[in-house]
């Protein structure tokens, strides 16, 4: 069924766009670093797509759930929306792991949230 790939990259890309606007993880905490960020990786995926291509390391195979309609020779459209869950997963991924490290470093140099600096 032509479309469905891309059917499945929409619904993760929403399930993520969900969690990050529910802890405000990425896009919700700072919307134009976001987006700057996300067309930065964006853009390095996709040259990095387009040289795979050029040497022969990346290529479609017969698949009848993409859509057909190509960005680059050999390059689905289905790729970027691919590459837009990558990037915005790590990024809430950072977002959501950020604050654990900063709060096991506070705890390790002694600072206020540390139990040894307690009486």
């Amino acid at each position: 069924m032509p479309g469905l790939y891309l059917v499945g990259l929409l619904i993760a890309i929403a399930g993520i766009a969900v969690l990050d606007a529910r802890y405000r993880l990425f896009f919700w905490r700072a919307p134009l670093r976001a987006a700057v960020v996300m067309v930065i990786g964006l853009v390095f995926f996709l040259v990095w797509d387009v040289v795979g291509v050029h040497l022969g390391v990346f290529f479609i195979g017969t698949n009848r759930l993409l859509t057909g309609v190509l960005l680059a020779p050999d390059v689905p459209l289905e790729e970027l929306f691919f590459l837009v869950l990558l990037c915005w997963t790590t990024m809430d991924l950072f977002g959501a792991v950020r604050p654990v490290f900063a709060r096991l470093s506070g705890r390790r140099s002694g600072g206020p949230e540390s139990d040894e600096g307690r009486a």
